[in-house]
């Protein structure tokens, strides 16, 4: 079988908790913050676990982890 290559763009976007979930980046970060009240932009800081519906489709585009 040949080897199968990792999506770089999942690679780049998303990490392996220690228990093997997936976690990401919050959207909506970036621009157009002063629109957004304080708790918006506060909890969305860091990082978040993807959910299982969400991680099962990530899983298909990293064959190996990361």
């Amino acid at each position: 079988m040949p080897k199968l290559k990792t999506k770089s763009g999942a690679k780049k976007r998303f990490k392996l908790t220690a228990t093997g979930k997936l976690k990401a980046g919050v959207a909506g970060k970036r621009h157009r913050l002063i629109s957004h009240n304080a708790k918006y932009i506060r909890q969305n800081r860091g990082t978040k676990v993807m959910t299982e519906a969400d991680a099962k489709i990530i899983r298909i585009f990293l064959p190996y982890g990361l």
